[in-house]
């Protein structure tokens, strides 16, 4: 997609949505001025569900010094409490998943009902506001 402002227009649509996406920039804040270059969005919050219940991201480790990140973000047991409380989502560095041995990139955009493919939202750190 690109920037959060894209974001924004193209998925805040209520308040609801407005508040996950000031969790999609906090976090994306906090990511890039660790180094990172990529955060994924998937779930339910890229449908055109009205009230999404969080967001799930995924982001790229490479280069990231994982020194500057908070703790909650490092979390990667469910259920990631933490993560839900501060920022409305479940965040994961692009690992590989253990249930599917793929890496979470992959996992979140395959459809778990039907295993299909299903859309991905590709955020640009350097678009983040």
């Amino acid at each position: 997609m690109g920037t959060l402002d894209e974001i924004q227009d193209r998925f805040g649509w209520n308040l609801r949505r407005l508040q996950l996406i000031r969790g999609i920039g906090d976090i994306a804040r906090l990511l890039e001025a660790a180094g990172c270059a990529r955060l994924w969005i998937d779930g339910s919050f890229v449908t055109a569900k009205n009230f999404p219940g969080d967001v799930d991201m995924t982001w790229d480790p490479a280069g990231v010094d994982i020194d500057a990140l908070p703790p909650a973000l490092l979390a990667l047991d469910a259920p990631r409490l933490a993560q839900k409380v501060l920022w409305g989502a479940d965040i994961l560095p692009n690992i590989t998943e253990a249930g599917s041995g793929q890496p979470f990139l992959d996992f979140f955009q395959q459809d778990p009902d039907t295993g299909g493919n299903r859309g991905i939202v590709l955020l640009e750190m350097g678009g983040a506001s």
